[in-house]
Formats: structure tokens, sequence, C-alpha cells
């Protein structure tokens, strides 16, 4: 039904909390890249409208660090535009502290515990190689 795939991967011994939030964080960024995602409002039999929302199923994977360090260097490699997390962020409380805390890591030293990408559906496949279904 859909040429590309929604996928998210988890840091998989994060607290549940730090999951939920990370992976909302994710979701906005793909979806801020793809307007395209969004769908129509809902609305019930009474009248009352409610916000749109994805079209496209989102895969939720998780991965030990080893494994996110390397979809995210796959994904680099690929030119593919992720949204990504790093754990510094945890420490921040706002947006600018976010990006700001972000902009010290590189690729080679950042820790990431969350990245999301829409592409190609083979293409996220292999970029997302050693992660699994999050249980």
């Amino acid at each position: 039904m859909f040429d590309t795939k929604f996928a998210i991967v988890l840091q998989d011994d994060l607290p549940v909390w730090q999951k939920l939030n990370v992976t909302a964080f994710l979701t906005s960024g793909i979806v801020a890249q793809n307007t395209d995602i969004i769908g129509e409002p809902y609305r019930d039999r009474a009248g009352n409208i409610y916000n749109p929302l994805s079209i496209q199923p989102v895969i939720v994977l998780s991965a030990d660090r080893p494994t996110l360090s390397a979809i995210h260097r796959r994904a680099l490699e690929r030119g593919v535009t992720t949204s990504l997390y790093v754990d510094e962020m945890f420490s921040t409380g706002h947006d600018a502290a976010n990006r700001a805390v972000f902009a010290e890591f590189a690729p080679d030293d950042a820790k990431v515990v969350g990245i999301a990408l829409r592409a190609e559906k083979k293409l996220v496949d292999k970029i997302t190689k050693g992660a699994r279904m999050h249980p």
C-alpha cells in the first residue's frame, strides 16, 4: 500500500517514559519534513472535530546503542534525512537547549537513543538492519 516505510528505532534499555518522549519528538520531525503524511481531520458522530493523524503506520523498533550508531551512520551514508535524539537532550528543558547540546556532538561520538526515518521501504530495511520489533 505504501512505497515508503516510517520507522522509529529506540534504545532498548531506556525507561518507558523516555521511550514515549523520544517517540513523540522523533515523530514530529518526520511529520515536519513530510507534511503529506497527515490525513484529514477526524469527526465523530456528534460532529466534534479532532486533529488529523498520520495516514501511514509507524514501525517502532528497538536496538542497543552500537546498533543505533550503525543505523545513524548508514542513514547518513545513504543521504536519508532523519530525526535524531541524543542522550544529553534528556537534561535540557526546551528546543534551543536541545539544539545547543545536540550541536556538541558529531556522528562518531553522539550517544544516539532514538532515530526516525521515512524513505523507500527497502532502503529503510537496509538502514535499520539489526534492530528488532519493539516488545
